[in-house]
């Protein structure tokens, strides 16, 4: 089991005539693999037909020249997964393509609709089939079947009925479609690419292929671009804000601009308030890679504590469909992380983490630091405690499962093996980010959730139906 929240997906898309919008999707999904590495895929239109193409794996394993080739058009979106509803299969892969009153329709979704099985119920009902086990597809069916006199009327309708978090990407034969909940839960942004537009995750994804970023897309927006150009639609409910605090702290890549704060940025002042709030006494500040480094080199600024690399990432372990044996397995962290001896060794280290959900890795990691000679080891955690679970596109574990639902911030220390552990307050990660408290969802820290949702939620709900249908 892993020890990190995992993030659902990565989406993308572009309508740009006379692109090869097919190679530039490939490179936009490829700026945002951290997202998801479990499938990727590619949706494309010539304005006559879609094409799509997806499979199993890292994007670079799902695509080459060859598949790039068969994927024509001026129009394309894609998708890099991370299941949080459905299990990791080819055919829970995204985009989905499925057809509906107006024709066909590709979607691509990151996020996670919390209504999606009665929604699901009420559509086999309607006698509507089901391919795969997602909240995903749940989403593209009912904007297919739902009457109206255009996409955008169609989508404001759903929108009014899907309960949760949605960053939705989609095409017609002829359209670019981009739609944000009215939360504004996960990150989504608008670029200009010459005389086309790039709709993505994130801005990293655009810095990339040299698009400009012009804004965040809205809570609440619908963006429709075709070859009358562009158009924007709100959705008739005013928004509230409940945008993620976990983009800022582990999700979103260091160099992406969210909401309009650079990610590194809001990571080193962490790191900054976190050695205001729980100094200690040590020799060396490292931090955990990659999501941690920027935290431990404000934690060092502030604390006058030299930084230090202290552990090197193997950043391929866990891209591979090769399982180790058992012997390997064992191993564990250590296929992870390589700590460097030489510079550990009898120092009083201070680690800096961006969170701890189960622990487990975290008790490997201090492990793995004292047998290379660390003399003491002092935890700092740039997020305060994971005590509740996520219901809106994140796989963080059932609350039974995190360590700081049940233990004591003293306890939590002592399960893990160090010296002491420190946590953020919610008041200093707010303060970090630099915009209002009220912006944020932090129910994973609170239980304070934007909307209600059913507590026990499975991650594999769908799967019956799926199989009935």
């Amino acid at each position: 089991m892993h020890d990190k929240p995992k993030e659902a997906c990565g989406v993308f898309g572009v309508y740009s005539p006379g692109e090869d919008v097919a190679r530039i999707t490939f490179y936009g999904l490829y700026a945002l693999q951290h997202r998801g590495q479990e499938s990727a895929g590619i949706a494309s239109s010539d304005g006559n037909r879609i094409y799509l193409e997806l499979g199993m794996g890292l994007v670079s394993q799902v695509f080459d020249e060859k598949t790039l080739q068969q994927l024509h058009g001026h129009i394309a979106i894609g998708h890099t997964r991370y299941s949080t509803t459905g299990s990791s299969t080819k055919n829970n892969a995204q985009p989905f393509l499925v057809e509906g009153l107006a024709g066909q329709l590709a979607l691509a979704h990151n996020g996670n609709a919390i209504n999606a099985d009665y929604l699901q119920s009420e559509l086999l009902q309607k006698g509507r089939h089901f391919d795969s086990s997602t909240d995903s597809e749940v989403i593209a069916q009912l904007i297919a079947e739902t009457p109206g006199k255009d996409w955008p009327e169609r989508i404001r309708h759903v929108m009014r009925r899907i309960e949760g978090a949605y960053c939705l990407v989609m095409m017609t034969k002829d359209a670019l479609i981009a739609v944000r909940d009215p939360l504004g839960v996960r990150p989504l942004c608008l670029g200009k690419l010459g005389e086309g537009w790039v709709i993505a995750s994130e801005s990293c994804a655009l810095d990339h292929l040299g698009a400009e970023f012009i804004r965040d897309v809205e809570p609440g927006e619908i963006i429709y671009i075709d070859s009358s150009g562009f158009s924007s639609y709100q959705s008739p409910d005013p928004p509230s804000r409940a945008f993620c605090v976990f983009e800022y702290v582990y999700f979103a890549r260091p160099d992406s601009v969210i909401n309009g704060k650079l990610t590194y940025m809001a990571r080193e002042r962490m790191g900054e308030i976190l050695a205001e709030e729980h100094p200690v006494d040590g020799d060396i500040v490292i931090g955990t890679p990659d999501s941690a480094i920027p935290a431990a080199i404000g934690y060092s600024k502030q604390s006058g504590i030299p930084y230090s690399e202290g552990l090197i990432k193997n950043r391929y372990v866990g891209r591979t469909f090769i399982q180790p044996d058992q012997r390997i397995r064992e191993l564990g962290v250590q296929l992870k992380f390589n700590p460097l001896p030489e510079v550990l060794r009898g120092k009083r280290i201070i680690v800096i983490d961006d969170s701890i959900v189960r622990g487990t890795t975290t008790s490997r990691v201090v492990s793995l630091l004292r047998k290379a000679g660390a003399k003491e080891v002092h935890l700092r955690i740039c997020s305060p405690p994971i005590q509740n679970p996520c219901f809106f596109g994140v796989d963080m574990a059932t609350r039974g499962e995190l360590i700081a639902a049940y233990k004591s911030v003293a306890e939590v220390g002592e399960c893990v093996g160090a010296d002491s552990l420190g946590y953020l307050s919610i008041k200093g990660l707010v303060e970090a980010i630099g915009l209002p408290q009220d912006n944020f969802c932090l129910a994973c820290l609170t239980g304070e959730y934007p909307i209600p949702v059913q507590l026990e939620m499975d991650k594999l709900a769908l799967e019956l139906h799926t199989v009935q249908g």
